[in-house]
C-alpha cells in the first residue's frame, strides 16, 4: 500500500485513496480554508490520491446546505497537497432525485417521477434541455478542474447520484433512448468530461454496482457489465454498493472489507485500475487485498479521518501506531440538520485542523503529572501530557484500562468500540507513562500531589443514576449489566446471576416460541405479558445504539425481551449513523418486542406498568429484570472535594467517546498551565 502507482502518466506516492465524502467544511457553497487544511493534513500523512468532496456540476443540484459548487477553491486544496506528492482530483456529481429541494425551492431532477424512498419527494422527469445542461455542466466542471491544474476528476455515479438513477431500473422508467439504453447518459457525461479535462488528466468513476435491491435495481452482475462497458473511458473505477439507502459506508455492524468480492469481479471484467472500497480500515487487510490482486488501490477514507498519518506510520514500519477506526459513523456521517463538521470518535482534531493545536507542542518546562481514571478521557489526557514532554502517572482503580468503553464494546454488534483500548495502552507504554491498576486515589493524595507541584487531571468516570421508577424486580444499569457479562463470561450467565432467583426468569430462560411473531405486532398487543414467562425489559430513553444492542444481546441469550422507548421508532438516533433501518430489522429477526411511545412507570408484583407518552394509557406485562439504558451521573466526588482541579469525560457529564477524548486533551493542557 505504500508503493507508487501510475494513473494516466501521473504518479501517486502510495496506493491509498482518500475518497470523496460530505464534510460540512464549506463556507456557503464554496471550498474553504477548512477544506484546505483538512485535505492538506491527509496528504502530509501519505495519502496517494485525494478526491475532494463531490461538487455540484449544475445549480439545480443542492444536496445539503454546505454542498460545494464546482467553482473556485480547488486550487488552494491543490497547493496544500501537491508539496507532499499526492494526486488531487475533484469529485463531480449531481444528486438528482436524492437531493434537497428546500434550499433552491425548485423541483428535483431525475430520470423519472419516482418517489424517493427516504424523503418521499417526487422529482420532475428531466427532458432533453435539462439533460443537455447536465452533460454540459459535467464538461464545464472538468474544464474548471483542469484550469486549476488538478490531476483529474472523479465522476460520481454512486449511491447518491443522478447518473446511478439513470442506470437503475428502480428509478429509470423512461421509454426514450435514455431508458432503452440506461448507460447512455453516463457515456455522454464521460465524453464531455474528457473533452473538458483534456487527454493528460485522470478520470475516475465511482460506480454503484449493487443497489442491494435485486427485485429491480442494479445487481452485481449488472454492475460488472456496466463497468466493462464504460471502462475504456476512465482511468480507474471505484465499485461501490448502495442506491436509495446509504450502504457504501455502513457502520460497525458490517464486516470491514465487504466490497472485496465485488471489486475483484469488476477488476477482472473491466481491465482497468480498480479501487477497493468498503470499510477498509486495517493496513494489514489493505495490503493483503493489493497483494492478492483484488485491487490496484484501496480507499481508506474513514481510516484516514481517524489517523491522517496512517500511510506514514506504515511506511515507517510502525503499523501498530495507527489509531484504529471504530466505524461508528457517529462523527463521520454529517448530513444532519445540525450541520456538524466531519471528525472522528477518537481524533477530534479531524475537521478542526485550523482550531486545534495538534499534535501538541513540547512544553518548555516538563513536570510530573497525575491522571486519575483510565477511561477514554484519562487515557487521552495521559497520552497528551506525555506527548507534551511531561512525566505521567495514570492511576485506575479497576484491574484493567478502558473504563466505560470496555462495557460499550460488549454490547451486541459493537465490538469495534473496544479497538482503541489496546492502542491507548500501547501508546502509553511507548511514551513511558507509569500505569497503576487496582489503586485508589484519595483527596489527601491530591493535596499531596499539588504541594509537590504535580499537575492533576481527574477522569473518574460515571455512576448509574437511580431508577426513575420503583420496582420489586432487579434493576441494573446498562454499564453494570455489561460489567456483569464480562465477569460472568457470557450473557446467559450474567442474566442468571442478576435475575436467576425470580421464578418468572427461570421460566423465561427458554426460547420464546412466539417471539418472532410478536416482534412484528404493534405496541400493546401482548398486554398480558410475553409468552414463556416474565420478560427482560430493556428501558431505552436515549435512543442510541446501547438499548438496541443490549436488546439484541439479551434476546440472543434466550429470554423474552422487550425494548421500551418513548420514541416513534427504536434507536431513533441511529438515523445519523445509517443504522436505523438495519437495527430495527435485526430487532425483528431477534424476536424483540418493541414497546414504542412508552415509558416504564413501575414494576409491582412482577408486572411492569407501561404508560403511553401521548395518551397516558397504561398496560402491563410480566417482568423478571429491567436493564436501564438511560444516562448516567458523574462520579465526581473527588472533583467536588477539590473543584480547582481539571476534569474530563463522564465525571463532567454524560459524554460520548469523541467528547471524552477532546476533553481529555483540553484538561491536560489546562492542568499544566495551572
Amino acid at each position: 500500500m505504500t508503493s507508487e502507482v501510475v494513473l494516466r502518466g501521473r504518479t501517486a506516492p502510495s496506493r491509498v485513496l482518500f475518497g470523496p465524502h460530505e464534510t460540512n467544511l464549506g463556507r456557503g457553497r464554496r471550498f474553504s480554508d477548512r477544506h484546505v487544511a483538512y485535505y492538506g493534513r491527509r496528504a502530509a500523512g501519505g495519502a496517494g490520491v485525494l478526491v475532494t468532496e463531490v461538487a455540484s456540476v449544475h445549480e439545480s443540484d443542492w444536496p445539503y446546505e454546505r454542498a460545494p459548487l464546482a467553482a473556485e477553491g480547488w486550487g488552494d486544496v491543490l497547493g496544500a497537497c501537491r508539496p507532499h506528492g499526492a494526486l488531487v482530483l475533484a469529485g463531480l456529481g449531481h444528486a438528482g432525485g436524492q437531493g434537497c429541494s428546500a434550499h433552491r425551492r425548485e423541483a428535483l431532477w431525475a430520470p423519472s417521477p419516482v418517489q424517493d424512498v427516504v424523503t418521499r419527494e417526487v422529482p420532475m422527469a428531466v427532458e432533453q434541455p435539462e439533460i443537455d445542461a447536465l452533460v454540459a455542466g459535467f464538461g464545464a466542471a472538468a474544464a474548471l478542474a483542469a484550469a486549476a491544474d488538478l490531476d483529474g476528476v472523479e465522476v460520481d455515479a454512486g449511491e447518491f447520484s443522478i447518473l446511478r438513477q439513470f442506470l437503475s431500473g428502480l428509478t429509470n422508467r423512461r421509454t426514450d433512448g435514455y431508458g432503452t439504453d440506461r448507460t447512455r447518459l453516463l457515456r455522454e457525461v464521460l465524453a464531455a468530461v474528457r473533452a473538458g479535462l483534456g487527454e493528460d488528466r485522470i478520470i475516475g468513476l465511482r460506480l454503484s454496482c449493487d443497489e442491494l435491491a435485486p427485485w429491480g435495481g442494479i445487481t452485481p452482475p449488472d454492475g460488472v457489465v456496466i463497468a466493462a462497458a464504460v471502462s475504456g473511458a476512465v482511468d480507474y473505477l471505484v465499485p461501490v454498493r448502495g442506491g436509495a439507502m446509504a450502504a457504501s459506508r455502513p457502520d460497525l455492524h458490517v464486516e470491514p472489507g465487504f466490497g472485496t468480492r465485488l471489486c475483484a469481479a469488476v477488476r477482472r471484467a473491466a481491465g482497468v485500475a480498480t479501487v477497493l472500497q468498503g470499510s477498509v480500515v486495517e493496513p494489514v487487510a489493505a495490503g493483503a487485498a493489493l497483494d492478492a490482486g483484488v485491487a490496484d488501490l484501496v480507499e481508506m477514507t474513514r481510516a484516514q479521518i481517524a489517523d491522517p498519518d496512517l500511510v506514514a506510520h506504515v511506511r515507517a514500519g510502525h503499523p501498530e501506531r495507527v489509531r484504529p477506526c471504530t466505524l461508528s459513523n457517529r462523527r463521520t456521517a454529517v448530513r444532519d440538520p445540525r450541520n456538524p463538521l466531519v471528525t472522528d470518535d477518537a481524533e477530534p482534531s479531524a475537521g478542526h485542523e485550523l482550531d486545534d493545536d495538534w499534535p501538541p507542542p513540547t512544553d518548555p518546562r516538563p513536570r510530573a503529572a497525575l491522571v486519575v481514571g483510565g477511561g477514554p478521557a484519562g487515557l487521552e489526557a495521559a497520552r497528551t501530557l506525555a506527548l507534551r514532554g511531561h512525566w505521567v502517572r495514570l492511576v485506575e482503580r479497576a484491574p484493567v484500562l478502558g473504563g466505560a468503553l470496555r462495557w460499550a464494546a460488549v454490547v451486541h454488534g459493537r465490538g469495534r468500540m473496544g479497538v482503541l483500548v489496546p492502542w491507548w495502552a500501547a501508546e502509553l507504554h511507548r511514551l513511558g507513562v507509569r500505569v497503576e491498576l487496582g489503586a485508589e486515589i484519595t483527596a489527601d493524595d491530591l493535596d499531596a500531589a499539588e504541594r509537590a507541584g504535580i499537575a492533576v487531571v481527574l477522569a473518574t468516570g460515571s455512576r448509574p443514576a437511580p431508577p426513575a421508577f420503583r420496582s420489586d424486580r432487579p434493576v441494573v444499569a446498562a454499564g453494570e449489566f455489561e460489567a456483569a457479562v464480562l465477569a460472568a463470561g457470557s450473557t446467559p450467565a450474567a442474566l442468571a446471576a442478576l435475575a436467576g432467583d425470580a421464578p418468572e426468569f427461570r421460566k423465561a430462560t427458554f426460547p420464546n416460541p412466539a417471539g418472532s411473531i410478536v416482534a412484528f405486532l404493534e405496541p400493546g398487543v401482548g398486554r398480558g405479558g410475553v409468552e414463556g414467562g416474565g420478560a427482560v425489559l430493556v428501558l431505552d430513553p436515549v435512543g442510541d445504539g446501547t438499548g438496541v444492542g443490549i436488546a439484541e444481546q439479551v434476546a440472543a441469550a434466550g429470554p423474552p425481551t422487550v425494548l421500551v422507548t418513548p420514541d416513534q421508532v427504536a434507536g431513533t438516533q441511529l438515523a445519523r449513523t445509517g443504522d436505523l433501518a438495519p437495527a430495527n430489522a435485526r430487532l425483528a429477526r431477534a424476536g424483540v418486542v418493541r414497546e414504542l411511545r412508552s415509558t416504564l412507570r413501575e414494576v409491582a408484583d412482577g408486572r411492569a406498568v407501561l404508560e403511553h407518552v401521548w395518551t397516558d394509557e397504561r398496560r402491563t406485562l410480566d417482568c423478571a429484570l429491567v436493564i436501564d439504558c438511560g444516562h448516567r451521573l458523574p462520579a465526581d466526588a473527588l472533583w467536588r472535594a477539590r473543584p480547582r482541579l481539571a476534569r474530563a469525560g463522564d465525571c463532567v457529564a454524560p459524554r460520548t467517546l469523541h467528547e471524552a477524548v477532546l476533553e481529555g486533551r483540553r484538561a491536560a493542557a489546562l492542568a499544566v498551565r495551572a
